[in-house]
């Protein structure tokens, strides 16, 4: 099976950012300059949020907007398109599902 190249997601809840409305968000595989555009951005919360951006190319304040299950959501299937961080992100979203109550007392 080849390797994804993009991945579309439909949100649960669209986002409305300067009069464009996002229903879903198309995301390419991972590139260095989307590691570029984390460090544009200070906390680990919001590098993940530039990061997606980049991936999405759309602003991050449509990142920011997200649901909390679509934001979830887009960690999870677009980890594929994120290499060896992505399987790691994939690994650790598994424990979460498996042990959520263990997870948080962590």
């Amino acid at each position: 099976m080849a390797d994804k190249k993009t991945i579309t997601i439909p949100l649960e809840e669209p986002v409305e950012h300067d009069g464009k409305t996002y229903e879903s968000l198309t995301l390419r595989k991972m590139k260095a300059k989307d590691l570029v555009a984390s460090d544009l951005v200070t906390g680990d919360a919001r590098k993940g949020m530039a990061l997606f951006a980049s991936m999405a190319g759309v602003p991050i304040q449509v990142i920011e907007e997200l649901d909390a299950d679509d934001f979830e959501k887009i960690g999870r299937e677009a980890a594929p398109l994120m290499g060896k961080r992505g399987k790691a992100m994939q690994a650790a979203m598994a424990r979460l599902d498996m042990q959520p109550e263990a997870a948080l007392l962590q």
